[in-house]
């Protein structure tokens, strides 16, 4: 069986146990494929051993009662504690580790995402947090009640979610009103309201990059700063992905070739270190510190 079709099947087993019924349609669309081959896959159950249930309304459920569905259960499925302390652990990794993104990804997909999200937030800030999952679960537009923006003020917000942050600290929505993707902070929302609307611009939905100095954005812009030991030291501790893209040069250099999503990170990195960094390359990057510096003067 080929690697496509076995994480096909897994992920079809996966919808299949858990709290959302799908009719075949809706499978074969959540698994990009066709209504045909989820009555295959269904078969391959039955074949396999697995009970398979069918629900009022074409819903399809996989059986707990199966032997076969027990033992894999007890082989990849973690208990409240066992779940708690392996969040615990990813917790302590640096938010800019990309492992610490993917395992949350792996976890969340695998497993129940609301008790994952309350392990890791409490108060007001969990409740709203579980109910955009919800949305994200059923693929359905929400309503961020009172969200509270520096431009904007404190309004009302139609988003559709489909993503987040590492931490749940914030979430990438697309905004119909603005016709773009957009990170929301989940600790600004007053409450969600999950409306009956489904998910109408799936197509334009986008997540952007986070770059070492944790600041996200949709384009990448390639920055080349030559640091001394003050300001390398200061950079691996402040921002430990960093040492990926550090290459030392000699005793007392170091050579950080990284892309950036804007300069705003890295500009307050070197306008607070700019005696012992010198700028290789980007004109653009140049530029923005000559303008930051012109700014400052005036006041």
């Amino acid at each position: 069986m080929d690697q496509p079709k076995v994480e096909r099947l897994l992920r079809l087993m996966k919808l299949m146990t858990g709290h959302i019924n799908y009719t075949v349609e809706e499978l074969a669309e959540r698994l990009d494929t066709s209504y045909r081959s989820i009555y295959r896959y269904i078969e391959t159950f039955k074949d396999a051993g697995f009970v398979v249930h069918k629900l009022p309304g074409g819903v399809y459920k996989l059986g707990k009662e199966s032997q076969h569905f027990q033992d894999i259960s007890q082989l990849i499925h973690f208990t409240d504690e066992e779940a708690h302390i392996v969040n615990q652990l990813i917790a302590g990794l640096d938010d800019t580790n990309m492992l610490k993104q993917n395992l949350r990804k792996k976890l969340t997909s695998v497993y129940n995402c609301t008790s994952m999200a309350s392990s890791i937030v409490k108060g007001k800030n969990a409740e709203n947090i579980n109910r955009i999952i919800e949305a994200i679960d059923q693929r359905r537009q929400v309503v961020l009640r009172n969200y509270a923006s520096a431009r904007t003020g404190c309004r009302n917000r139609i988003v559709e979610p489909f993503g987040f942050t590492t931490n749940y600290v914030q979430m990438w929505c697309y905004e119909p009103e603005s016709g773009m993707n957009k990170l929301f902070n989940t600790s600004r929302v007053g409450s969600v309201d999950i409306l009956d609307s489904e998910w109408q611009h799936k197509a334009d939905h986008q997540e952007g990059h986070i770059d070492i100095f944790r600041t996200t954005g949709f384009e990448l812009h390639r920055v080349q700063l030559e640091l001394g030991i003050l300001a390398h030291n200061l950079l691996i501790e402040e921002y430990p992905l960093a040492e990926r893209d550090l290459r030392q040069t000699d005793a007392s250099h170091w050579l950080l070739d990284t892309e950036v999503c804007n300069y705003l990170g890295i500009g307050r990195f070197y306008l607070g270190l700019a005696d012992d960094i010198r700028i290789i390359d980007s004109e653009d990057f140049r530029s923005y510190i000559r303008h930051r510096l012109s700014s400052m003067s005036e006041i």
